[in-house]
């Protein structure tokens, strides 16, 4: 079966749903991917939309040609719309930055579906909290990572600063805000901050592959174990073995547990409706 193309509303950003995962490509590979007026918006509604699709079992972010997404388009902050030359006032440029820092990254990171960012390339700046706020990073060995706000003289957004240090450590987090250094695929796979390292004539497949097994299993099960620890990190043990027993009881009334225990006795892999 032929993928499903979806319409995004501009062609910086290119959207197909192909059984059961869908794929949203950045698709500005002159630019490095990096984010625009047209792309951020855009993908914006589509993790709403997508969040939605009940034929979506699994989202990968990737970038097209050679880059994951190189963040903020640093070429226009000297224009008429930088932060030193906007008629905002600095209260409105604030609100406006918290918002579209809402409807992306806390938006991708509470995406109810399992996330994957598939890099090659670059993943700097934002780019960088692009993937850090997807649940798994895959990366090709020619790939790089940077936080790159320091080299721009600037503090850092989308979040970075929350998510980086939860998966490396505050330590190292620091080091790499600080001194904004590449981190090679190969030191990313070491410290945590990727799960795979795929050589690059090998990464789409493997990207495929990787995204087809998380969305062949379990919709409900896979949704509330996301939950399950997206909030324990921010709550006691208390609350988190709470949260625990009543999701799995949630689980044990579906059609889906029923199916994977009649598999298991049958010997056979479980087929998941999502119900």
């Amino acid at each position: 079966m032929a993928p499903r193309i979806i319409e995004t509303g501009t062609s910086e950003l290119l959207c197909s749903i192909e059984e059961g995962v869908a794929t949203l490509t950045l698709n500005r590979p002159e630019k490095r991917n990096a984010l625009s007026e047209n792309l951020t918006p855009a993908l914006r509604a589509m993790l709403l939309d997508l969040d939605l699709d009940s034929e979506v079992r699994c989202l990968v972010i990737t970038g097209a040609g050679k880059s994951f997404c190189s963040g903020g388009d640093v070429s226009g902050l000297g224009d008429a719309e930088s932060f030193s030359e906007s008629k905002m006032s600095e209260i409105d440029r604030i609100d406006q930055l918290k918002e579209r820092q809402r409807t992306l990254t806390c938006r991708l990171y509470n995406f109810s579906k399992p996330t994957i960012a598939a890099i090659t390339g670059p993943a700097a700046g934002a780019g960088l909290c692009i993937a850090l706020a997807c649940d798994l990073r895959i990366a090709s060995t020619t790939s790089f990572m940077t936080t790159g706000y320091s080299k721009i003289g600037l503090s850092g957004d989308y979040g970075g600063t929350w998510l980086l240090p939860r998966l490396i450590g505050p330590a190292i987090a620091k080091e790499l805000y600080f001194s904004s250094r590449r981190v090679t695929a190969v030191e990313a796979l070491r410290i945590g901050l990727i799960n795979e390292m795929v050589p690059d004539q090998e990464f789409g497949a493997r990207v495929k592959e990787y995204a087809l097994s998380i969305a062949r299993g379990s919709p409900i099960a896979i949704k509330l174990i996301k939950e399950n620890i997206n909030t324990a990190l921010g709550n006691n043990l208390e609350d988190s073995l709470d949260r625990e027993a009543t999701n799995l009881m949630t689980c044990a009334r579906t059609d889906d547990h029923r199916e994977a225990v009649k598999a298991f006795i049958e010997k056979r892999e479980p087929v998941f409706e999502g119900y």
